[in-house]
């Protein structure tokens, strides 16, 4: 089957599925699935897609030095044949190279690799600081399952990584609202410990930093108090990117523990198709994927594809479709350029601004970062929509609270998460149409 057919055969059935979905509120949707892949840029895939913030971006930044954003200097010691590089196409020698690229790297994705890239705002040492391979991109042809499902539904062009440096801390933002950095809600003085890298190990890389075990509240940890259901399916070889497991309260839960039961079983994700196909998921499920499909360098995205075919096919093939919501995000960039300046808060905004603990930049936000690949499936963003709001990983924590609000839960907001996120990061709802019914079933 190629892809083409597939995607057609996918919205098919999604239509088949949602003939009788008329919801016009939050209240309709009953089920919300969170996928989050590894380590890429919204422009290293989707620069070239149509209606989207990218390649052809006409409010692209230009820099004082009359250079934009897509302009990126390059160093002597790079090459003495240009001053500049400016985004290209990882596969224009054709041939063999499609595959060849498949596992390619970017460079460096850490807390100061990311910043330096930043560079105060100017966005214009991605190749400089990191490599040439940075703002290398893929097209269509390249990675045809992920502008099926982004095309086939609704993309995000103004999604954000929750902070400017790599897996870990976005991930902990995305599974408890917070990296417990100064000024926030857990940590107001200071004196608590926070996470900003991938460093994390017993004890702490530098005082207050990096400190392992974490210990504040999880967003699981509210949903179970409000007595919501929830699931983490993962593999064994789940790439450490399950980060409840990096908490006190996790590693000393009991064996009946919900925290354990939930938040640290191997169940598999054929568990997650199966529950999926019998109409048994619970009310929020994390899927958390095998290391070799995550996508992150040097694993492939067209096996990440596979992988994302068989999540879609699960949620838009089950007698739940109707009333479930599949979020599709990344975790961070991995290395690879994306143009758009950074959203962040004004400086020195508590929670938001920090002097960077490593010496190398000073007075710095901690995010939001860079763009990232960002998807909605369900039977309320379907028809090739972009949305364009501000968001980052704690957005999708915002939906959920507003999502068990009008379900009637009541404590299920994070107190953990910094007050500028909640006020200017969305909470999505604009990307959901619940006013119009859905499109008849096809008659042939």
């Amino acid at each position: 089957m190629s892809w083409i057919s597939y995607f057609e055969v996918m919205i098919y059935f999604a239509l088949a599925v949602s003939v009788s979905v008329s919801a016009d509120s939050l209240e309709d949707i009953k089920h919300v699935v969170l996928f989050m892949q590894e380590n890429r840029a919204f422009d290293h895939y989707f620069g070239t897609m149509a209606g989207v913030r990218g390649f052809a971006d006409p409010n692209v930044q230009v820099n004082p030095d009359g250079r934009t954003t897509f302009q990126q200097p390059v160093t002597k010691q790079q090459t003495n044949k240009a001053d500049q590089l400016t985004p290209w196409y990882i596969n224009y020698l054709g041939g063999e190279w499609p595959e060849a690229t498949q596992c390619m790297g970017a460079g460096d994705w850490g807390w100061e690799h990311m910043h330096a890239a930043y560079n105060g705002g100017l966005t214009n040492q991605w190749a400089a600081t990191n490599t040439p391979y940075s703002i290398g991109f893929f097209k269509r042809s390249d990675i045809p399952v992920h502008f099926d499902i982004a095309e086939g539904w609704t993309v995000g062009d103004m999604y954000q990584e929750s902070v400017l440096g790599s897996t870990d801390p976005n991930r902990i933002i995305w599974m408890s609202g917070t990296v417990n950095n100064p000024g926030t809600p857990n940590n107001p003085d200071g004196d608590g410990n926070m996470i900003l890298d991938n460093n994390a190990s017993p004890g702490c890389e530098k005082p207050h930093l990096n400190c392992y075990p974490f210990t504040w509240k999880t967003m699981p940890e509210y949903w179970t108090d409000a007595g919501v259901s929830w699931q983490v399916y993962q593999e064994v070889d789940n790439f450490q990117d399950n980060m409840l497991a990096y908490f006190t309260q996790y590693q000393k839960a009991g064996k009946d523990s919900p925290l354990t039961k939930h938040g640290k079983a191997y169940l598999g994700l054929q568990q997650f198709y199966n529950d999926a196909a019998n109409g048994t998921l619970p009310e929020i499920s994390y899927i958390v994927g095998p290391a070799e499909l995550s996508e992150h360098y040097p694993y492939l995205p067209s096996d990440g594809a596979w992988l994302q075919k068989k999540v879609v096919d699960a949620v838009t093939s089950s007698p739940l479709y109707n009333e479930t919501v599949l979020i599709i995000s990344y975790d961070e960039v991995g290395g690879y350029a994306d143009h758009v300046t950074p959203y962040t808060a004004p400086k020195d905004t508590p929670g938001e601004w920090i002097h960077d603990p490593y010496g190398m930049v000073g007075n710095t936000p901690v995010g939001p970062g860079f763009r990232l690949p960002f998807s909605i499936i369900s039977p309320w963003t379907r028809g090739g929509h972009v949305f364009t709001e501000h968001a980052d990983h704690n957005s999708q924590n915002l939906f959920i609270e507003e999502w068990l609000t009008a379900h009637g839960h009541q404590n299920i907001r994070s107190k953990e998460m910094p007050p500028w996120r909640r006020e200017h990061m969305s909470n999505l709802l604009k990307a959901f149409d619940f006013d119009h019914v859905s499109p008849p079933f096809p008659s042939s």
